[in-house]
């Protein structure tokens, strides 16, 4: 099925800021409050459901014999109309 991306933000930013902007999310996740992802004039409101499934992914991109770049990306994903949930909207 095809992806279509609904807000994508990249900077380079110091690790405190980062595990900052993590304890935000977090902290929505966790009290069950919808979240506002947002960068400039875009952004994404969202209200993961109840059970969402959680995918924590290590990788390397290039060779695998040579260096090349790490990364370790979260992705919280579920269906939109999951009625345990609510529905996606953007601003």
């Amino acid at each position: 099925m095809p992806e279509a991306v609904l807000f994508e933000s990249e900077s380079s930013q110091d690790r405190a800021a980062i595990a900052s902007y993590l304890r935000d999310v977090a902290a929505k996740l966790e009290a069950g409050d919808e979240g506002t992802l947002s960068a400039g004039d875009r952004s994404a409101t969202l209200a993961p459901p109840e059970r969402p499934t959680f995918d924590v992914k290590a990788e390397r991109e290039g060779p695998a014999d040579e260096q090349g770049d790490l990364g370790i990306e979260f992705e919280i994903e579920w269906h939109e109309g999951d009625e345990s949930g609510s529905e996606l909207s953007v601003e």
